[in-house]
């Protein structure tokens, strides 16, 4: 399914043959009640396959970016732009921008710049609201720090993080430590609603205001200087 992302479509094929199945069942089970029964479960279970074909989208992007500029690394609205200081991953101050995606977002996640994998931190943690600024802090994560090399001859550490959140409560990160990866390049998705951070270099001239809406590997969020 070129437009379902893979990790999808074991939710889409189960999800439809539970539908099928309890349909067929509906017309051979005499028993009212348990036809009633398997009614209604071929009915929730076909719009949970709608609604999985739904979220689980991954539409093509294409973006041409300038020189040192960061592409969005996911769908939803901008809920957090600040600087802060960053003791998990860059251990230095750092401009902070958070993503909420809802449920209705498309949950594939993008690069945002080229660069190099120098390190991924996992954390299992907690499962608050991913909209809720403690859940950058308590919630589970899965950190990529990369390292890019930029005009002037010089490099850049940033890290972009992938945040479960209340629904969500399965990050899938598909690169590694060490590898070579481009801006817009698919590298996971977080299962039914959840948040991502990035943290930037304080040179970083930011596009994007509060409450945008944006999109990943579509949405440029701004540039390094």
């Amino acid at each position: 399914m070129k437009y379902i992302a893979k990790e999808g479509i074991g939710f889409i094929i189960v999800s439809l043959s539970v539908s099928f199945v309890s349909f067929i069942l509906y017309f051979y089970i005499g028993d009212k009640i348990l036809k009633y029964v398997f009614l209604s479960l071929s009915l929730i279970f076909l719009i949970f396959f709608i609604f999985n074909i739904y979220f689980f989208r991954d539409p093509e992007r294409k973006t041409t970016l300038k020189e040192d500029e960061i592409l969005c690394p996911a769908d939803g609205r901008v809920i957090f732009m600040q600087r802060v200081f960053d003791d998990r991953f860059l251990n230095r101050e750092a401009v902070k921008i958070s993503i909420f995606m809802s449920l209705f977002n498309v949950h594939v996640n993008r690069v945002p710049i080229n660069g190099k994998v120098e390190k991924i931190i996992y954390n299992k943690g907690r499962f608050f609201s991913a909209n809720l600024d403690k859940a950058s802090l308590e919630n589970e994560f899965n950190g990529i720090i990369l390292n890019s090399n930029i005009s002037g001859g010089r490099i850049a550490k940033i890290a972009f993080v992938q945040i479960a959140g209340l629904v969500a409560r399965r990050i899938v990160c598909t690169i590694r430590e060490g590898d070579e990866i481009a801006a817009g390049e698919r590298f996971g998705l977080i299962k039914y609603g959840s948040r991502l951070d990035l943290y930037l270099p304080l040179d970083f001239k930011s596009y994007a205001r509060i409450n945008d809406r944006v999109f990943s590997g579509k949405t440029v969020l701004g540039r390094l200087l």
